[in-house]
């Protein structure tokens, strides 16, 4: 189950990147959502470390 947790981790690592990516690329065009698309990437940034610190206590809880 540890796995699948560890996925869906750095998962959210890919969608960091594809976001960053995209307001690279609509930084300086009129109406872009270039901000929108930061916003995202630091919302996935924020749930790849909660995800992450779940999944120690998780895996902390099982142990003993």
């Amino acid at each position: 189950m540890t796995k699948v947790f560890k996925f869906f981790e750095y998962a959210y690592l890919a969608i960091v990147c594809f976001f960053a990516y995209q307001a690279y690329v609509e930084w300086g065009q009129d109406g872009g959502r270039s901000t929108l698309y930061l916003f995202f990437a630091g919302a996935a940034i924020f749930m790849f470390f909660f995800k992450r610190n779940f999944r120690r206590k998780f895996e902390r809880s099982n142990k003993g």
